[in-house]
């Protein structure tokens, strides 16, 4: 199975879950960025807001097709208990060449049920695997991430 990861990280906590996934199936990955500056406590600020009125920003352009894969995992860190605004716009504007798709999300305690229920709902995919991980969960991730990668193969 040809597999994509696409993610979006704001502290790099999503990109070191996306990172481990990618190692253990050696699959293709590629970051979304967008010009938006959500760093700092203003930028945290301003994720949440854009974040919780489901709004899309501006996406640089992607490298991967995601028709082209069989199965993309689509990482988001929990904004707001909302899908952070880049992967929402990435979802919006892709999903319609997603075949198969699975999804995780990080957080720090709280919100992650309607981030993940949000993935499969903009996604318009049904969830072949779905994972959460808490800041106490990323500390030693790798049962989550075997029982996330058994339900996808």
């Amino acid at each position: 199975m040809k597999i994509l990861i696409v993610y979006y990280s704001r502290t790099n906590v999503t990109k070191m879950i996306a990172e481990k996934l990618q190692k253990e199936l050696k699959c293709d990955i590629e970051e979304i960025s967008d010009n938006g500056n959500y760093n700092g406590k203003l930028g945290y600020l301003k994720g949440g807001m854009t974040a919780s009125m489901s709004r899309t920003s501006d996406i640089n352009p992607i490298a991967k097709n995601p028709s082209d894969y069989d199965l993309v995992i689509v990482g988001t860190p929990v904004w707001a208990s909302n899908i952070a605004t880049p992967v929402f716009t990435y979802l919006m504007k892709y999903r319609d060449q997603i075949n198969k798709m699975a999804s995780f999300c990080t957080c720090i305690s709280s919100g992650w049920e309607k981030t993940l229920m949000r993935l499969a709902e903009v996604s318009q995919k049904t969830q072949l695997s779905q994972m959460h991980l808490t800041a106490k969960d990323v500390e030693n991730p790798n049962n989550k991430i075997k029982t996330f990668i058994n339900k996808i193969k």
